[in-house]
C-alpha cells in the first residue's frame, strides 16, 4: 500500500455499422457521447448503469466485498501519510465518519507514538455542506519559512480543475480578501509572502490545445487577475508553461520558467531580473530541487557529459558546470529524486527490487550511502523536513505490509515510526519473479503471486496486471483490497514490467513510444501466454486488468487478443487513439503516442487504436468498461464510445460510469469501496466460478 507518491454534436446516434467491416477510419455514430453531461449521453448512462448494477451488486459476493473493501480503505488503524511543513506534521485523512475528510496536524514527536493527538485544521466534509458543493481534496502548498499561510486546492468533483484560496494556519480559516483563483487547470507558486507566479486560464488565447495554461503571470496581495503582471508566453500548440520556484538551505531562489513542448520536452528557462533567460539543460529532463546553489537533475536522455538515466548537479547559469551523482547500470532505474538541506535522496531499482539511497556532496565528487530497507521490496519517498534532513519514506512487498520509516539524510540513522498491520492473510502466498519472452526475443520480467503449492494445472483464477507507458513503472506494492479481495479468495496476481514502463530507464520507456507502440502489447501478451505454457492459468481463468493509459492496454488486449481471457477490466481508458487529442487533455500525450493528425502516424495508430478495431463476428470476453463523469485527464467518451461500439455488434459488455470521482475514480472511501467490489465481483464471476 504506496503511502508517499503520489489523465456535443448532434443527436444520439446509436447507428449500426454495415457487416464485415469494422468502424470506418472517418466515421463516428456515436460522436454525441463526447458531450460529457448532455441529457441524452447522461439518459445513455443511465441506461447503461441500470443493466450492469443489478448484475454486479445483486451477486452474492458483491455485499461482502464491499464490506471488507470499506474496512480498508477508511481502517483508522491504516498509516496516516505524513506531510512536514514547518515543524508540524500534516495528514489528510478519510474515513466512515470523515468522507470527503479533514486536514491535521500534529507535532513530530506526538506523531511518532502509538496515539497521536491530532488537530482539525479544516473539514472538508463540513464545508462542501456549508457551501452546498461536492468538495474533493487536491492538496496545499504552503508559505516557505513561514508556514503560515497555505494555497489550498479544491476539486468540486474530483476534477483535475481546482479552486485555490488561501488558509491560516494560526486561526485555521480562509483569508478574507486573501488570494482565490476560481476553477481551472492551474499551476501556483509562492513567489514571496506577497505575491504568486502562476499559469491558468487567463481568457481567450491563453490555453494551449492540451487545455492547460500557456501564460505565466504574476499576481500580488490584492490585485485582481486582470492585473497580473505576464512574464512568460508559450505556443498554443505546447502542452503547458508554467512557474518552478526552487529554495535551498543557503538562501539561493531560482525561479525557472518551465515551457512543455510535449509531454516529455521541456525548454527551460531562469526568470531573473525581470528577463526570462534560457537554460540549455537537456529538454528530457527532471529537476528534482535545488542544492547548494545547484539544479539537481534527473536526465532521461544523454547529456551534459552523463547518459541517460543519471542524476547530475548543474549550475543555473550559461557555464552549465555540472558533476556526477549517480550512473546507472543496465538493469538499474532511478524512480524518485529529492533534495533536503544537505544530501540529495533517490529511490533506486535494481532488477525492479527498490532500495533508499542518499548523496553528499564532498568537493567535486558525491558519497553515496544506503538507508535500511527491506528485501525484494518498494521504495518511496516521502516528505522532507522544510529545514534539515531528515526524510520519510516507505519500505514494502507485495505480501509485506507497508513500514513507515523516518531518516535523518546526513548521518544515515533511519528509525520504523509506523507498521502497517496486515491487512490480509498473506503467510500461504508465494512471491516469484519469472521472465518472459516476447515477439521481437526481448525478455519481460513479471512477478507472480499465488498460494504456496499451488498446482499448475490451468485452473489458477489469475488477474494480470500491466501499465507500460510515460515511463511509469509497476513496482511490488503492499495493496490490501488486491489481497483481501482477490488473493484471500484463491486468486493469483501477476504484475507484467513491460516496455513503455520506466523499470529499466529512459530506453525501456522509449522502446514503446510512438511508432513502437505494438512492442508493449505484445510484451503483455508474452507473459499471458507464457504463465498458459506453464500450465499456471489458462485462457477460461486469465483477467486482465488496467486503467487510463492501462486502460488502452486493455482495450488493445481485447481487440487483438480476445483469446486470451475470460475478463478484461477497462478502467479509465484512452480507446479512440483518433481523436484522442481532441479530448481534453489528450494532446498533452502525443509525446507518447504521437498524432493521428499526421497521416504516416495515423497509420500505425490506427493499427492498434481499440475503438477502431472491434469488428463483428468476433468473441470477444465479457469486458467491464468503467469510467467517471467527471474525470477531466481521460475524457469519459473513450468508455462511452467504446460500449456502445459493442452494443452496436451485439457483444455483450458490461459498463459503469461514476458520477463523481474523477480520473482517480474514487472520492470518498465509500464511492471507493463500491468501485473495488464491482471490480473484483465480475472477475469473481468471470474467473473462478465454473
Amino acid at each position: 500500500m504506496t503511502l508517499l507518491r503520489t489523465c456535443s454534436a448532434g443527436a444520439l446516434a446509436l447507428t449500426l455499422l454495415s457487416h464485415g467491416t469494422a468502424l470506418a477510419q472517418d466515421s463516428d455514430p456515436h460522436l454525441a457521447l463526447e458531450a460529457v453531461e448532455s441529457p441524452d449521453s447522461l439518459a445513455w448512462v443511465n441506461r447503461e448503469n441500470a443493466k450492469t448494477l443489478p448484475v454486479l451488486s445483486g451477486d452474492p459476493r458483491f455485499a461482502g466485498l464491499q464490506a471488507e473493501a470499506l474496512t480498508i480503505l477508511s481502517a483508522r488503524d491504516r498509516i496516516a501519510a505524513p506531510n512536514f511543513i514547518g515543524t508540524s506534521v500534516f495528514n489528510f485523512w478519510q474515513d466512515a465518519t470523515h468522507v470527503r475528510g479533514i486536514w491535521r496536524r500534529t507535532t513530530l514527536a506526538s506523531y511518532k507514538t502509538v496515539s497521536p493527538v491530532w488537530e482539525t485544521v479544516l473539514d472538508l466534509d463540513a464545508l462542501a455542506k456549508a457551501e452546498g458543493k461536492n468538495w474533493i481534496w487536491k492538496g496545499a502548498d504552503c508559505r516557505p519559512k513561514t508556514h503560515d499561510r497555505c494555497l489550498i486546492n479544491l476539486s468540486n468533483g474530483g476534477k483535475d480543475a481546482v479552486e485555490v484560496r488561501e488558509f491560516d494556519l494560526t486561526t485555521r480559516t480562509f483569508v478574507e480578501g486573501g488570494f482565490r483563483l476560481p476553477e481551472g487547470k492551474q499551476n501556483v507558486e509562492w513567489l514571496d509572502a506577497d505575491t504568486l507566479i502562476l499559469t491558468r486560464d487567463w481568457g481567450p488565447g491563453t490555453t494551449t490545445d492540451s487545455g492547460y495554461g500557456m501564460v505565466i503571470k504574476t499576481l500580488k496581495r490584492g490585485q485582481a487577475l486582470s492585473d497580473a503582471v505576464e512574464v512568460f508566453r508559450g505556443q498554443k500548440s505546447d502542452v503547458s508553461a508554467r512557474p518552478n520556484v526552487l529554495r535551498d538551505a543557503a538562501g539561493n531562489r531560482v525561479v525557472l520558467i518551465d515551457r512543455a513542448t510535449d509531454f516529455f520536452h521541456t525548454e527551460r528557462n531562469v526568470w531573473t531580473d525581470g528577463k526570462v533567460v534560457p537554460l540549455a539543460i537537456p529538454q528530457r529532463a527532471g529537476i528534482a530541487g535545488l542544492l547548494n546553489g545547484r539544479l539537481i537533475v534527473e536526465l532521461n536522455e544523454d547529456g551534459l557529459g552523463a547518459k541517460a538515466g543519471s542524476i547530475i548537479a548543474v549550475t543555473p547559469d550559461a557555464g552549465l558546470a555540472t558533476s556526477l551523482i549517480f550512473a546507472p547500470s543496465s538493469v538499474q532505474a532511478v524512480d524518485q529524486v529529492t533534495v533536503t538541506d544537505r544530501t540529495v535522496v533517490a529511490a533506486i531499482y535494481d532488477n525492479v527490487r527498490g532500495g533508499v539511497f542518499t548523496f553528499k556532496p564532498a568537493g567535486a565528487t558525491w558519497t553515496k550511502s544506503t538507508l535500511p530497507g527491506l528485501p525484494n521490496a518498494s521504495v518511496s519517498l516521502g516528505s522532507h523536513s522544510d529545514e534539515g534532513d531528515q526524510i520519510f519514506y516507505s519500505v514494502e512487498g507485495f505480501t509485506t505490509p507497508t513500514q513507515l520509516k523516518l531518516a535523518d539524510a546526513v548521518s544515515g540513522a533511519s528509525e520504523t515510526v509506523k507498521a502497517l498491520s496486515a491487512q490480509f492473510e498473506g503467510g500461504n502466498l508465494e512471491v516469484e519473479q519469472k521472465v518472459a519472452t516476447s515477439k521481437d526475443g526481448t525478455k519481460v520480467p513479471y512477478f507472480l503471486i499465488h498460494p504456496k503449492g499451488h498446482k499448475h494445472d490451468g485452473s489458477n483464477p489469475t488477474l494480470l496486471h500491466a501499465y507500460g507507458g510515460f515511463n511509469l513503472s509497476k513496482l511490488p506494492v503492499y495493496d490490501p483490497l488486491i489481497g483481501k479481495l482477490w488473493l484471500e479468495k484463491g486468486g493469483s496476481y501477476a504484475v507484467a514490467n513491460i516496455r513503455g514502463g520506466g523499470e529499466f530507464g529512459p530506453a525501456w520507456h522509449e522502446a514503446a513510444l510512438k511508432a513502437n507502440r505494438q512492442r508493449a502489447f505484445d510484451d503483455y501478451y508474452a507473459v499471458a501466454e507464457d504463465m498458459i505454457a506453464k500450465k499456471i492459468t489458462s485462457p477460461r481463468h486469465l483477467g486482465a486488468y488496467g486503467r487510463s493509459n492501462g486502460g488502452l492496454l486493455m482495450g488493445v488486449a481485447l481487440t487483438q487478443r480476445p483469446d486470451l481471457w475470460n475478463a478484461v477490466v477497462v478502467e479509465s481508458p484512452l480507446l479512440d487513439m483518433i481523436r484522442y487529442t481532441v479530448l481534453p487533455a489528450g494532446a498533452s500525450w502525443i509525446g507518447e503516442y504521437g498524432d493521428p493528425a499526421i497521416p504516416a502516424e495515423r497509420a500505425w495508430i490506427e493499427a492498434y487504436s481499440p475503438y477502431q478495431n472491434l469488428k463483428p463476428g468476433v468473441k470477444y470476453p465479457l469486458a467491464y468498461i468503467t469510467t467517471s463523469t467527471k474525470d477531466d485527464r481521460v475524457h469519459p467518451g473513450h468508455a462511452r464510445k467504446f460500449a456502445a461500439r459493442l452494443d452496436d455488434l451485439k457483444v455483450d459488455n458490461l459498463y459503469f460510469e461514476n458520477t463523481d470521482g474523477g480520473h482517480a475514480n474514487g472520492a470518498d472511501p465509500k464511492s471507493n469501496a463500491r468501485r473495488w467490489a464491482l471490480h473484483y465481483t465480475y472477475l469473481s464471476r468471470q474467473l473462478m466460478d465454473h
